[in-house]
């Protein structure tokens, strides 16, 4: 069991951007139409911009405010996926022999995104990448209650997806339009997270585990479970 603060939230999806947004779609959570929308992440230069695909612009717009007056702060970058649309475009320039792109390739990488983040934030806290499996969310707070354990006053995680490419939906069913949450943790026992070994009980989310979290947080849920394989996460929150 581990316990935890949620200080702050952000989130954002093609059309939701705003914590009014998340409130009405949490009260009614559907499925967003297909969108090539990008947040707006206006705050960092040009030239740093044009660097930042749509997955890392998702991660930049709803960690960048929660880091807002702490510094160092700690990051934990999960994603199950990663960077589809880059690698995808990769293969694709292998499979016509054409030469690949130096920055595409360095882009794609998993821990790209953190390692941007270092750079633009001149940050040298400690940060990690995780790719888990659908509760990647559930691995990320355990993560960073190990840095807070460690003397951490918070600690960003931040859980994205972006949408596959078509030729993946195959095999990517677990993302059902581009999302990004950030939650900054601080140390508390507002929330607390158990383990429990049977998930078999439990019907399969809808949603995955990120967007049940924010829909809990917007309607005020003191509890809300996430089963994956045989393992049944259980979040309490005390009133």
């Amino acid at each position: 069991m581990i316990t935890f603060n949620i200080a702050q939230w952000r989130a954002w999806a093609p059309g939701l951007a705003s914590a009014d947004d998340w409130h009405q779609w949490s009260r009614n959570p559907t499925l967003l139409p297909a969108s090539d929308e990008a947040p707006d992440v206006s705050f960092l230069p040009a030239m740093q911009r044009r660097r930042l695909g749509r997955m890392a612009r998702m991660a930049f717009a709803v960690g960048w405010p929660l880091a807002e007056g702490y510094e160092p702060l700690p990051l934990v970058f999960v994603s199950r996926h990663g960077e589809t649309p880059r690698t995808f475009d990769i293969l694709r320039d292998l499979a016509a022999d054409e030469p690949l792109s130096p920055t595409q390739f360095s882009l794609s990488v998993h821990n790209a995104v953190i390692g941007l983040w270092s750079i633009m934030r001149g940050s040298t806290a400690e940060m990690t990448a995780l790719a888990a499996a659908g509760d990647g969310l559930e691995h990320g707070v355990f993560e960073a209650a190990t840095l807070l354990a460690e003397g951490a006053p918070a600690v960003l995680l931040v859980v994205t997806e972006e949408q596959p490419p078509v030729a993946y939906a195959q095999w990517i069913d677990d993302v059902p339009f581009p999302y990004a949450v950030g939650l900054l943790l601080t140390p508390g026992n507002d929330w607390q997270l158990t383990l429990n070994a049977d998930a078999q009980s439990v019907a399969a989310p809808r949603w995955p585990h990120a967007l049940n979290l924010l829909q809990a947080l917007n309607t005020g849920q003191s509890a809300c479970q996430h089963p994956w394989n045989k393992r049944l996460w259980n979040w309490q929150r005390k009133h």
